[in-house]
């Protein structure tokens, strides 16, 4: 009931969002591993900067108050948090705010080629490589502010494997699932679902080819698996413009997009940014 109250209450303000280009993106809150906590700072003739595990957090104006926009990681503890906030006054203090608790449900996938599973060494060093160059993506941040408005879905299709899932791959315990994967025919078009920069392009062993959208404020987008990518490091991107195209490339068993989003280098549900979404679950 809480939860829903939540939602009930973000689907309120990203629809005002919608009507007034004056206000901010402001997704819905669920204050759980994977979710996103808003925390009122107050008013301030400045934007105030906020820090969450030493990681900048994206700080949005609503009405007369800042609004720290808090993504949680999927790992995080529940219980007590602290956010440290530096005014612009370079006064500082720390708010505390509560995470709870959450079980995701397990999924059990097999998959037919091994070294997807249990890659041999050569693969590792490759990994080992590639997993830096993800994380520094994902971990992006820019001054710019989101562009208003909830997040568009970016490829039509059922949602084949929701967010957190805890994995087992050829019963073998994975991490967690860290976005949500969309069923689609091999060559559909995916869509920018926000305004952003193009910040990496690259074809990875386990996410083979993958598309990186800075939206600005820490809150990036990850588009994974595809067959083809329509964009370069650099380019500025509109909502709903074309970006690449639904495959079967890295880690699959079947042609879908992995749309993951992190938020200050936290990976969050994307659904919280997606009023419709939202309102149907």
């Amino acid at each position: 009931m809480i939860r829903s109250s939540l939602y009930a209450f973000a689907l309120l303000m990203l629809s005002f969002t919608a009507a007034g280009a004056a206000e901010p993106l402001l997704p819905a809150a669920d204050p759980v591993p994977g979710g996103i906590v808003l925390v009122s700072l107050g008013d301030a003739a400045a934007r105030p900067e906020a820090r969450y595990r030493g990681n900048r957090v994206m700080v949005q104006r609503r009405g007369a108050e800042w609004v720290a926009v808090v993504g949680v990681p999927l790992g995080a503890k529940p219980g007590e948090h602290r956010l440290q906030i530096r005014s612009p006054g370079n006064q500082q203090k720390a708010l505390a705010f509560r995470v709870e608790p959450k079980e995701y449900a397990a999924q059990h996938l097999t998959i037919k080629n091994r070294r997807k599973v249990n890659p041999n060494a050569e693969d590792m060093k490759r990994i080992r490589g590639e997993t830096k160059e993800i994380r520094a993506a994902l971990a992006a941040w820019s001054e710019a502010d989101p562009s208003p408005g909830g997040f568009l879905k970016p490829v039509d299709g059922p949602y084949s494997s929701p967010f957190g899932l805890r994995r087992f791959l050829n019963e073998q315990p994975r991490n967690p699932h860290s976005g949500v994967d969309i069923a689609a025919p091999e060559g559909a078009p995916i869509r920018a679902p926000a305004a952003g920069t193009v910040i990496g392009v690259g074809d990875y062993f386990f996410n083979g080819q993958t598309v990186f959208v800075d939206h600005g404020q820490g809150l990036v987008s990850m588009f994974c698996h595809l067959s083809r990518t329509d964009v370069r490091p650099g380019q500025q991107l509109a909502r709903g413009e074309v970006l690449g195209a639904v495959g079967m490339t890295g880690r699959v068993t079947g042609p879908h997009l992995h749309w993951g989003v992190s938020l200050n280098d936290a990976r969050v549900n994307p659904k919280l940014f997606m009023a419709t979404e939202l309102a149907e679950q």
